[in-house]
């Protein structure tokens, strides 16, 4: 073969190769994409014994113990509670959010050091299946969290009832009334405007603004939190004590204080409310668990207390010292990630996230103290948005519905009642700032 037909033949393989790489590289990316926001497309979970309508109690949890967290699992083995089991359903999130995760797939890249990213816009930065060899799947995962879907671009809980009971008596000790406002400045995929707030001189990715309504004690305390969007840069975080009617700054370490009394800190909202860089990140792995996953109109309701004028009603409690949701829970895709504090000061050791897989909610947390024994337990109950208040529908939010913070040790829980609002009106930019905190409080 002559050297001009060697070149010839060369090139054709190269330009088929080329050819081939472009036909099949965007199916690729497409499977990714598919794989990543609806897993339930191809295979729908199973396992061995375990079917809608299934209760799982003391005398059968053994039976299903993989599918379930340690720590739920002892306190079904304890007779505390029960899970009654309902069918898996895709919880599709909205298409704007997942097509911005197409548009940018393979555009993202980890900085050198915990905290630092680049290249993303919007939507979901790792959609990738994580792998177990990399050692910062754990890392790419929290950012998917942080970068989700969670609340859409700004969202309210609208009442918000929070309930400290006495894990062994039963006793409600006091009941505090919230609204919680949630507004993402960078990111946005739905309202406008998007893809960001402008001006944004602080560059900030997201805010919460929280205002306790009762009672009296308390009422117009307010807190105000601001995530730069540079992960390496401390929140601003702002207190409004009624009672006094000053603003003040949070230090740094309050925000892993008690929060108004409750089982909760600040950084435990919304599953974790911190920054990337604030802990290291190791994925422990992939399976089907049960999770806290229903449709809100189709349980059995709370109908004796906080029931608003427009009939909405509140998920219900039982269980040891009511503090379990009376909820159904499916069986679904699961990241399990640990977090462990990089300040050695933290109250906590570790904490053990179990992710889902589609919506990037964080539905389970099991938190340890410094000596590494268990602590605390964190349920937020996940409500599909077609099947909740009209306004919701269509929204592609997995709406946070309940919640049940318990601590084990003290044997107290402090739980949640939902009316979770995707409305922009009801969390305007104005209220996202300390002068607002001022003149509510006046």
């Amino acid at each position: 073969m002559t050297t001009t037909k060697k070149k010839s033949v060369f090139r054709l393989l190269i330009a088929g190769c080329t050819a081939g790489l472009m036909s099949t590289a965007p199916l690729a990316d497409e499977a990714v994409i598919t794989n990543s926001f609806f897993p339930y497309n191809s295979e729908t979970p199973s396992f061995e014994g375990l079917t809608a309508g299934t209760v799982i109690n003391q005398n059968n949890v053994a039976q299903f113990k993989d599918a379930i967290d340690p720590a739920f699992y002892g306190f079904i083995e304890n007779g505390m509670t029960t899970i009654t089991v309902g069918e898996t359903t895709s919880f599709d999130l909205h298409p704007n959010y997942v097509e911005a995760s197409r548009a940018s797939l393979g555009q993202v890249a980890l900085g050198d050091d915990v905290g630092e990213i680049s290249g993303w816009k919007a939507g979901r930065p790792f959609p990738e299946e994580p792998d177990a060899n990399d050692p910062r799947a754990g890392e790419k995962l929290a950012w998917n969290y942080k970068y989700g879907y969670n609340w859409g671009d700004s969202a309210a809980i609208y009442p918000f009832y929070w309930k400290y009971r006495d894990m062994d008596s039963g006793k409600v000790e006091r009941t505090i009334k919230f609204n919680f406002h949630f507004l993402n400045y960078k990111g946005r995929v739905i309202q406008e405007p998007t893809p960001e707030i402008t001006p944004n001189p602080s560059d900030l990715f997201r805010a919460i603004y929280v205002q306790v309504l009762d009672p009296a004690d308390v009422r117009n305390t307010q807190l105000l939190i601001h995530r730069a969007a540079d992960d390496l840069k401390r929140d601003n975080s702002w207190l409004y004590l009624g009672f006094q009617r000053r603003v003040r700054r949070l230090a740094t370490g309050q925000v892993t204080d008690a929060f108004l009394g409750s089982d909760l800190m600040i950084e435990d909202f919304e599953g974790y409310n911190g920054r990337i860089s604030d802990m290291n990140w190791t994925y422990k792995g992939t399976r089907y668990m049960l999770m806290p996953f229903y449709n809100h109109n189709d349980l059995t309701l709370d109908s004796e207390t906080h029931s608003d004028s427009d009939g909405y009603q509140v998920v219900s409690f039982s269980g040891q010292g009511g503090c379990f949701p009376d909820i159904t829970w499916q069986l679904r895709k699961v990241y399990e990630v640990e977090a462990v504090p990089v300040d050695e000061s933290h109250p906590l050791s570790k904490r053990v996230h179990y992710m889902d897989a589609q919506t990037f909610t964080i539905p389970r947390t099991v938190s340890y103290d410094r000596k590494g024994s268990l602590w605390k337990t964190f349920t937020i109950g996940q409500a599909h948005p077609d099947y909740h208040l009209p306004k919701n529908k269509g929204s592609g939010v997995s709406i946070d519905d309940s919640f049940s913070m318990i601590d084990v040790q003290a044997s107290h829980c402090t739980t949640g009642q939902f009316k979770g609002q995707v409305d922009p009106e009801l969390s305007p930019p104005q209220m996202f700032n300390v002068q607002h905190l001022r003149a509510t409080g006046s």
